[in-house]
């Protein structure tokens, strides 16, 4: 649509999409606003839209996804949740136990993230693990402690839905929907959440490629919900060094393709303490929006990846380092200088023009 278009105009370019039987996606933008088409089953005239009053133009999408490109949005989304943000200038920090275990446990994990100052709580009340018979989680007896944290401590709560019931009870006790890889390609369950108004954070798949992991956000974002965060979280290869292959080229290919938020995961993406924190540096270098990490007080007690967790010191390490990359690296970060050999300053932007 044009800059200077109008809500009526907008909603009259809707009426005529749905009228022929086609799904309409308004995106506003910080400039315009996009009105994406789904639902046809091949390419349809464009230039039936080009003389309705306020559009601008009309842009054929040929990629498999339509609503998470920056053909459709060039601005970048921000996920707001209430007065925390997702893909702003802040970096946003999710961070909490694997699962919630007991009473104690938690809240003294939700103690730890407060006081690092991230906005994000995160926690299993239900645990889809590889065993059967290992820790599953608490299930509808952990939303009492996932409420009480939220309450206590003003955090956002993050939780993961194993199935489309799950997301019923996230709606009414917490703020984020989280997807899991093992879930990823659980095409009910992303329906379900793209029915949802709560934002939906998208761990990518155990062997996802980019494009099979760009079409699970579509899969949310084609029934109305465009509140879609990436996670980057790992994925199986031949190594044996760590339990997956933490993809951080992965963050700025996306860049190149969606204007989504991407947030990189390197608990799960290591399984590895002493790994974590190396790995969080790297891909916030790297330009993620976020990190999402395993905190436990006691990791050696853990029911639930206990190895990948930190303790709450070797946690507020981490914050401290990922907050100073965050800044030295962000786009309007002209304090940052270089000494040269003579002792005279050299401005980091000057340097990448040499």
């Amino acid at each position: 649509m044009k800059p200077g278009a109008t809500p009526r105009e907008v909603d009259a370019v809707v009426a005529v999409v749905e009228s022929i039987g086609f799904r309409a996606h308004p995106m506003p933008g910080a400039t315009r606003t996009a009105i994406g088409i789904t639902g046809n089953q091949g390419p349809i005239d464009g230039r039936r839209f080009e003389n309705i009053p306020g559009v601008a133009e009309v842009i054929r999408v040929t990629k498999p996804y339509k609503l998470i490109t920056l053909d459709l949005r060039p601005e970048k989304t921000v996920v707001r949740v209430d007065d925390a943000t997702i893909g702003a200038s802040e970096l946003a920090i999710i961070a909490g136990p694997c699962a919630i275990e007991n009473r104690d446990q938690a809240f003294a994990v939700a103690e730890t993230v407060q006081q690092s100052g991230a906005r994000f709580f995160r926690g299993g009340v239900w645990k889809p693990r590889t065993s059967p018979y290992a820790f599953q989680g608490l299930g509808e007896k952990g939303w009492k402690i996932m409420a009480e944290i939220r309450n206590a401590f003003g955090l956002k709560i993050v939780t993961e839905a194993l199935e489309p019931p799950h997301v019923d009870l996230i709606e009414d006790y917490g703020d984020v929907i989280q997807i899991g890889a093992r879930n990823m390609q659980n095409f009910s369950l992303l329906r379900r959440a793209g029915r949802s108004k709560l934002p939906v954070l998208l761990k990518r798949g155990m062997a996802a490629t980019l494009e099979e992991w760009l079409l699970a956000a579509e899969y949310i974002m084609a029934e109305g919900n465009y509140n879609v965060i990436l996670c980057e979280r790992g994925v199986r290869t031949f190594a044996q060094h760590t339990r997956n292959t933490l993809d951080l080229a992965s963050v700025p290919a996306i860049r190149r393709i969606s204007h989504l938020p991407v947030i990189v995961d390197p608990s799960h993406g290591t399984g590895s303490a002493y790994m974590v924190t190396p790995l969080a540096r790297a891909g916030v270098a790297v330009g993620a929006d976020g990190l999402m990490i395993e905190v436990h007080n006691k990791p050696e007690l853990a029911l639930s990846d206990g190895a990948q967790a930190l303790t709450p010191s070797q946690f507020a390490q981490l914050i401290a380092e990922v907050r100073a990359i965050r800044e030295a690296t962000a786009p309007d970060s002209n304090k940052t200088r270089i000494q040269n050999p003579q002792n005279s300053e050299i401005p980091v932007d000057a340097l990448a023009n040499r």
